[in-house]
């Protein structure tokens, strides 16, 4: 079964609504503060709502209501991590932030370390965040196709285009408001999913209770300790430790949502921003991941085949027994959730490719023609865009836990390399380097050569990155003052 007229009539409708929305926002720019803070003046809970919207991706609504039809609810322990990671963030990171106004978080390093340290801290995120979101915008291929038979090609051209016009144009401002749009939009579309299948199954929530307990579908905690393969991947320690090293350097070091909290308007606000968004995120996961077990009573109790993606479950559900009308309105907020991220990324990928590698270039930010550097920054939105694009056509298998894995491989070595800017005041240029290389040979050498689960990836990077570090530091000698951060 295919999208009805009515249900391409949404679907287009609101494609082309939210581009127009957020072409809009192009108005008032002149500086590079404007396209890649929105001028600091978005409140703090359109920010958390932006947070969520970008850290949710179509990996998140295809990918966890997966993970609960092939097992159950223990992926929330990782939540919980993410909850633990913002309280670290709130205290050790953003009071560093808002000792000046930055527009990216490596300028930070730069201040800390010089500019060879900048490069490095920044490539890494370039390079992290241009795998990772290739693995999530080749998710929309599995909507776009489900719903209209579309190819690969075509449905990741169409979704990236319409993205590009409003980025290009919008800046983080268009970022920060069609995000809030875009998150009501698919928040409650997932609502009506659930409402949906409990009218659907036969004696509702009696029924699915029936149909899950004895596959152990509820199950929430896990207190076995797991670390290599074919152990569990999710337990309550991987997910207090490694959720909270993942959210530390995700939110704490990628420029991606590091951008978000720079545009609030105070340090203040930034910090109600990441917690306000923590309780939006845990309650978001609970639904996804709900959905999940209901789709498993839904089906019937399948018999699991380990190993098997089922990414495809959610999207074949709403093509095929949502009612016309209702199913436009979940594919428009499916695509809603990847449009959301795809232009957060660019926006993020353009501010750090533009300011922090403007030393290698032999030129100064401030000193720069406003003008001159504003369509620089949009020119280079484009570039990105294409890449992104090409990305997405690549086949990742399933697809959540694969963009969390790429994620996981690079983090931690950003990661222990902010920690010792903050908490080793004798790191020096050289040796936080000589850590960040160590942390990242280790973590690639143990992915590939070890069983290690990726949830412990982060925490043993950033460890490896932090004393690797503060040994070479002590031998290649005492920092200069004009090093501290402040």
């Amino acid at each position: 079964m295919r999208l009805t007229s009515l249900d391409l009539v949404i679907v287009a409708a609101y494609l082309a609504g939210i581009t127009l929305f957020g072409i809009a926002f192009r108005r008032g720019q002149s500086s590079v503060r404007d396209y890649f803070l929105g001028g600091r003046t978005a409140p703090w809970w359109a920010l958390a709502l932006s947070i969520v919207a970008t850290e949710t991706s179509t990996l998140t609504i295809v990918g966890t209501p997966a993970l609960a039809f092939a097992g159950n609810l223990t992926f929330l322990q990782f939540v919980f991590g993410y909850l633990a990671g913002r309280v670290a963030i709130v205290l050790l990171f953003l009071p560093h932030y808002f000792h000046q106004e930055y527009y990216t978080a490596y300028q930070l390093m730069e201040r800390r370390f010089g500019a060879r340290v900048k490069a490095v801290a920044a490539s890494t995120f370039l390079v992290t965040r241009l795998l990772a979101e290739g693995v999530r915008i080749s998710a929309i291929a599995l909507v776009v196709t489900s719903a209209l038979g579309t190819g690969q090609r075509t449905s990741i051209l169409l979704i990236m285009a319409l993205v590009l016009i409003y980025t290009f144009e919008g800046g983080m401002k268009a970022v920060i408001w069609t995000d809030v749009v875009q998150f009501v939009l698919y928040f409650c579309g997932s609502l009506a999913a659930f409402f949906l299948l409990l009218h659907r199954i036969p004696g509702g929530w009696e029924s699915i209770v029936q149909a899950a307990t004895p596959a152990h579908k509820f199950r929430v905690f896990d207190f076995s300790f797991s670390f290599v393969h074919p152990g569990k991947l999710y337990t309550f320690w991987s997910g207090i430790i490694g959720g909270a090293f993942f959210t530390m350097a995700s939110h704490g070091t990628d420029q991606t949502i590091v951008q978000r909290l720079l545009a609030a308007k105070s340090e203040r606000e930034s910090k109600l921003a990441l917690l306000a968004s923590g309780v939006v995120i845990l309650v978001q996961f609970a639904l996804f991941l709900v959905l999940g077990v209901m789709l498993y009573a839904w089906h019937g109790a399948p018999a699991i085949i380990v190993g098997r993606s089922y990414d495809s479950v959610f999207p074949d559900f709403v093509v095929t027994a949502m009612p016309p009308g209702a199913r436009g309105a979940i594919i428009a907020a499916i695509l809603a959730v990847a449009m959301s991220n795809a232009s957060g990324s660019l926006n993020s990928l353009a501010a750090s490719s533009v300011i922090d590698f403007q030393s290698l270039r032999g030129l100064r930010l401030l000193e720069e023609n406003p003008e001159r550097l504003l369509r620089r920054s949009r020119w280079m939105t484009l570039a990105w865009g294409i890449a992104l694009a090409v990305l997405g056509t690549v086949k990742w298998g399933p697809m959540l836990e694969a963009g969390l894995t790429i994620a996981s491989i690079t983090l931690g070595s950003l990661l222990g390399l902010f920690l010792l800017s903050f908490l080793f005041p004798r790191a020096t240029a050289p040796g936080v380097l000589t850590g960040m290389f160590a942390g990242l040979a280790a973590i690639l050498y143990v992915h590939f050569r070890t069983p290690l689960l990726w949830t412990w990836y982060v925490p043993l990077s950033a460890a490896v990155t932090f004393l690797t570090g503060a040994l070479a530091s002590l031998v290649t000698g005492i920092p200069a003052a004009t090093n501290d951060p402040r």
